[in-house]
């Protein structure tokens, strides 16, 4: 599964950008993070 080692990185830039336009979202942005790096991880 090669794919499942660009989501962590991905994942990141998308919440740092998202952080950047809506800081309000930041619990959410970071929780949803935490939950997909920890399943990418689970998954390898």
């Amino acid at each position: 599964m090669p794919y499942l080692a660009h989501i962590g990185p991905i994942a990141a830039i998308v919440a740092g950008v998202l952080i950047l336009v809506m800081p309000r979202l930041l619990n959410y942005i970071v929780a949803l993070y935490l939950i997909l790096d920890g399943a990418t991880r689970l998954l390898r």
